[in-house]
């Protein structure tokens, strides 16, 4: 037979066996088994032509049905909705199909099966599979014939009822939620570190590069017989008050200080980071012109943070501050370096425009300052350094024009 009509079977109500042996049918209609409410026992082995796929609900009036032979069918799909029906079923023989895997829930839903063949199936060997090796192996109930010869299909030469398991139990699940939160906590904070930490991250990187290199140890030595009495670190829209006013007074006018200057005094074809320690380390002093421009500038910034570290860290009273304008206290908060150094060390404001005596503040603005750079570089004991009484008076009578502590 090639086709098994619908109404072939109708009215069999009490038909005990049925053999549908070695046919060539193409397809099994969905009610052709409808009628058979009383059958014990069917057989249909190879009786259909190529692979087929049952349909659920073929069995679905089978329930006094004890013995099921689908062997050689071609079988693709085994589910609790096309056997679950068959609730009496005692030996199932699948012998000779093509499924590569068996839902263990379909089997679980026999409550009768106790014999059940599945030899020469390609079963996976795969964590798809792991279930139903338990089951073949430790229910007592089932008698799954030759279990122990069920070879594996990519790998004959290992046995389905021992195959490694191991892998099945990684929680991919919990590593994927992990990895993917690490990732996202990355992102999130990767942005807030960049902002916050930027340079002193990429101080730290440099220092321990020179560390590396050992060039602390050239630059202490150095330090011993400093090349230069100050470094002037400013921002280079400020370049015009420091060649006009800051150099001439003093390097000139009776002072024998010699300045370090970026465009003057920096190496030629040298990494601009390496010149910038190079000349904090080989100076006596850094003076820092702090403005707004300087305040965004992130060269200005490192070498503020090199300064810092050697006033903080090593101890040594190097650092120099010189405000060319009045900056509020608002602005200075984000800048949290600054504040640190402003809180330990006093610092100098050039005069203001409208001051009483502007040629007198700026003379004493000139002799403090020249005091600070004199000032030896092991780090006082005070928090800062007192003024004189002059400049004590002159403070009081106008602070913002003057030294402001």
């Amino acid at each position: 037979m090639t086709i098994l009509p619908r109404t072939f079977f109708r009215g069999l109500h009490s038909l005990r066996s049925l053999y549908l042996t070695y046919n060539n049918l193409y397809d099994i209609s969905l009610d052709v088994f409808d009628d058979l409410t009383g059958l014990r026992f069917l057989n249909l082995d190879s009786c259909c032509v190529g692979v087929i796929k049952l349909r659920p609900g073929v069995f679905k009036n089978l329930r006094n049905l004890t013995k099921l032979v689908v062997e050689n069918m071609g079988i693709q799909n085994f589910s609790k909705q096309v056997f679950g029906n068959l609730t009496r079923l005692r030996r199932l023989q699948m012998n000779r199909n093509v499924m590569q895997s068996i839902p263990v829930d379909a089997l679980q839903s026999l409550p009768n099966l106790n014999y059940l063949d599945i030899r020469n199936i390609p079963l996976s060997c795969t964590c798809k599979n792991i279930l139903l090796q338990n089951w073949t192996r430790y229910d007592p109930n089932v008698q799954v014939v030759y279990l122990y010869n069920l070879l594996c299909q990519s790998d004959p030469s290992i046995k389905f009822y021992n195959f490694d398991t191991k892998v099945c139990f990684i929680d991919l699940g919990e590593y994927m939620f992990f990895s993917t939160a690490a990732v996202l906590f990355l992102f999130t904070v990767s942005p807030l570190l960049y902002v916050k930490l930027y340079w002193k991250f990429k101080y730290s990187y440099y220092v321990f590069r020179s560390w590396f290199s050992e060039q602390w140890r050239r630059l202490r030595e150095e330090e011993e017989n400093c090349k230069y009495d100050a470094f002037i670190s400013y921002n280079s829209s400020d370049e015009q008050w420091v060649m006009d006013q800051l150099v001439p007074n003093l390097e000139g006018n009776g002072s024998s200080f010699k300045l370090c200057l970026h465009h003057r005094d920096f190496e030629l074809g040298r990494d601009i980071v390496d010149n910038i320690v190079s000349a904090v380390y080989s100076s006596r002093k850094t003076i820092c012109v702090v403005s707004r421009n300087f305040l965004q500038s992130e060269w200005c910034s490192l070498e503020i943070q090199l300064a810092s570290y050697r006033l903080f860290d090593e101890h040594r009273d190097v650092l120099l501050l010189v405000f060319l304008e009045p900056i509020s206290e608002r602005k200075l908060s984000s800048y949290h370096r600054m504040r640190k150094v402003m809180l330990k060390k006093t610092y100098l404001q050039w005069p203001c425009s409208d001051c009483t005596d502007p040629t007198q503040a700026q003379d004493l603005f000139w002799n403090q300052l020249r005091r600070g750079i004199r000032m030896e570089s092991r780090l006082e004991t005070e928090d800062s350094t007192k003024c004189d009484d002059k400049a004590e008076h002159l403070e009081t009578s106008d602070e913002k024009c003057y030294l402001l502590p």
